[in-house]
């Protein structure tokens, strides 16, 4: 395996970003979603200006994994108000952490989820937190082997279709 490169994506990156968003979401979901609400889903997730205003704010970063100068794929972290749903000030989410599939079992997953540990502790964060399908067997169970705890459900919104979320955090 070529070496992984980790870096930044920039409102620059936005048409990067949304190929790999859209192509890691639907390798994801669509197996266990109607067409509609993934699109519905896509749509609104991915759009231009939903990217930009997130790249552009302060509390947010995406961050690409590119190996052979292809992306593999990306993670997206939050603090303060930028935080999905906790708020609080000392937290640090990890909303997205996404691979494409052909490049599963090679550990960039593991890279991602390293890079948001040191931005984490770069900002003193007192720790992290998550929400994953409760269907998502296989990200439920990456998160548990590095060390995440459930505390709590909620629920996610793809097109009409309302999913349960599992909460889920551990100390950094």
């Amino acid at each position: 395996m070529e070496s992984i490169l980790i870096t930044r994506v920039g409102v620059e990156d936005l048409k990067k970003l949304q190929a790999i968003s859209r192509v890691t979401f639907e390798q994801t979901f669509s197996e266990h979603n109607n067409d509609s609400d993934m699109e519905t889903y896509l749509n609104s997730s991915f759009s231009d200006e939903k990217l930009i205003s997130e790249i552009k704010n302060a509390h947010s970063e995406f961050y690409f994994a590119i190996e052979a100068e292809k992306i593999v794929g990306y993670l997206k972290v939050n603090t303060g108000d930028a935080q999905t749903e906790k708020k609080d000030m000392s937290a640090f989410e990890i909303e997205r952490i996404y691979v494409d599939q052909k490049y599963l079992g090679k550990k960039i997953g593991q890279l991602l989820f390293n890079k948001a540990i040191e931005i984490a502790k770069a900002k003193c964060a007192s720790y992290l937190w998550l929400g994953v399908w409760e269907e998502n067997h296989r990200a439920l169970a990456f998160y548990n082997k590095n060390g995440f705890v459930p505390f709590d459900k909620h629920i996610f919104k793809l097109g009409n279709d309302e999913q349960t979320d599992i909460m889920m955090k551990r100390p950094i």
